[in-house]
């Protein structure tokens, strides 16, 4: 086999129009739709949306009821686009009140912020008045390893998604999720070419039982670090 380029983020290489990533790093094949009866909105920086890593796009990717919104600083999606009639808009964030219970997950909409932590902070800063500011009780460590100098005590957008299907009570479909996300990452880390990294974070994670052929496949890709004697 040839052997390829360490990094096909930082060469160009062609990428996948779905999950951003190149053809040999694609994860596309399995896919697995999942619903739930939440209604799941991202807001996704303009920024973001054509980040290999981003889990906005993987949400929308996996979650075909969800919807996205393209943020823009000098023009934010108005609110009444994106509230739904009939469900309580949902805002996350951490200076919000906390995770309401009782609430019956039909009756919510639930708006995701999509973006680097710089992004992030200035899109709720914009959308504190849209609906109820939420925070979730988000505890251990991230496995996100995709964002350098990522802080103790913050997530991606996907884990923020995943610890609130878990706090409804949604664990099959929280599962099916965090198996999609820790694909999503192991393949960022190898397209980066970090398989030592991608070997760490594989060695922990579930993946290795649920993917093991698309895993054998990543495996007898050879880069050229690999391939030089």
């Amino acid at each position: 086999m040839e052997a390829m380029a360490r990094s096909v983020v930082l060469a160009g290489t062609r990428r996948c129009e779905r999950c951003r990533l190149a053809p040999r790093w694609c994860i596309c094949a399995v896919d697995h739709g999942v619903t739930c009866p939440l209604q799941i909105d991202v807001l996704i920086h303009q920024r973001e949306y054509w980040r290999p890593s981003s889990t906005g796009r993987l949400i929308n990717r996996l979650m075909p009821a969800s919807r996205h919104h393209l943020f823009r600083s000098e023009t934010p999606p108005a609110p009444d686009t994106i509230a739904l009639p009939g469900r309580t808009l949902w805002i996350l964030h951490p200076r919000g009140e906390p995770l309401p219970t009782g609430v019956p997950p039909a009756e919510v909409q639930v708006l995701l912020l999509d973006g680097s932590w710089r992004e992030a902070a200035r899109m709720s800063l914009v959308t504190a008045t849209w609906g109820r500011l939420v925070r979730l009780p988000m505890t251990g460590p991230s496995r996100y390893g995709l964002r350098e100098h990522q802080q103790e005590g913050k997530y991606s957008t996907m884990e923020a998604l995943l610890f609130l299907l878990t706090a409804f009570g949604l664990s099959t479909e929280a599962n099916q999720l965090q198996l999609q996300f820790e694909l999503h990452v192991y393949a960022g880390l190898r397209a980066r070419g970090a398989k030592a990294a991608a070997e760490e974070f594989l060695a922990a994670s579930p993946i290795r039982a649920a993917f093991p052929e698309l895993l054998q496949k990543f495996a007898s890709v050879k880069i050229k670090s690999e391939a030089q004697p």
